[in-house]
């Protein structure tokens, strides 16, 4: 093949094609969905209390808050790790009968509305629920209206982001070198633990990262099954909701604190991104 030939294959590839100019029935549309999405962040910013943000971050109610929800999203974010990987690693690399009905069942909580996943937990883990009876009878632990609550509702709808990172991660590691280690005598946890754990590392962080923004930011299923209790139950997104109310500046603060937190995922995020596309 010439050289021209192969410049004319290289002009004709889907990369030199992407990168060619839009032309504007698709350039318009893209920039106003952009603004879509951009704008109301920037009405956000302008908004805020630059002069007051001090004074409001000082605020008791604010600092519970932001306390409470920096602590439930930490535990939530440990227990799913402790059950998501083992799951996680059962969907990738075990093969038993139902195994997409299985994965299936750990995505609902991706599209469940939140508030539902609430009501579901409520009728499981309620004083009168399927487990939440015998908890109370024979234990005397209560799950709702507490800050366990909490932290159950928020790794509820967080844990599929983990199970799925982690599970893509396990499907796009080299079995080989499993193979490799139980060929030389290593047991299976031994495997796990020093082969399997350190080569899906970025993707387990990747999604602990995931599951610890989307527990911070959860709203629906715990103010259905743990309430908003001051100093108890109330997180940041219960707290914005009820500030939108009394104080609208308090609503802008603590959405403010949610808004960096997501950023600062995304950045934290990014060259993994970029790397998988």
């Amino acid at each position: 093949m010439s050289d021209a030939t192969a410049a004319a294959v290289t002009d004709r590839s889907p990369r030199r094609r992407a990168r060619r100019q839009a032309p504007l029935v698709l350039l318009l549309p893209a920039l106003l969905g952009l603004a879509f999405l951009v704008v109301p962040l920037a009405g956000l910013l302008l908004r805020a209390p630059w002069s007051t943000l001090p004074q409001h971050l000082a605020a008791p109610g604010v600092l519970a808050a932001l306390r409470l929800s920096l602590l439930t999203a930490s535990l939530a974010t440990i227990g799913c790790v402790l059950l998501g990987i083992p799951l996680a690693w059962l969907l990738a690399r075990v093969e038993f009968p139902g195994r997409r009905v299985v994965r299936a069942l750990v995505t609902v909580p991706l599209v469940l509305p939140p508030v539902v996943g609430g009501v579901a937990l409520l009728l499981v883990f309620g004083r009168r629920g399927l487990i939440g009876s015998w908890l109370d009878s024979t234990f005397g632990i209560t799950l709702p209206f507490t800050t366990a609550g909490v932290v159950v509702a928020e790794a509820f709808v967080a844990m599929p982001f983990l199970v799925i990172a982690v599970e893509g991660a396990l499907r796009g590691a080299d079995s080989r070198y499993e193979e490799a280690a139980a060929t030389l005598g290593a047991g299976r946890w031994a495997v796990f633990r020093r082969v399997t754990l350190p080569m899906v590392a970025p993707g387990v962080a990747a999604g602990a990262v995931l599951c610890w923004a989307r527990a911070l930011g959860e709203f629906g299923a715990t103010i259905t099954f743990a309430g908003n209790f001051p100093g108890r139950t109330q997180t940041m997104p219960l707290a914005v909701y009820l500030a939108l109310e009394t104080d609208l500046d308090a609503a802008i603060v603590l959405s403010l604190i949610l808004l960096t937190v997501s950023v600062a995922i995304l950045a934290a995020l990014r060259d993994k991104w970029i790397a998988t596309s």
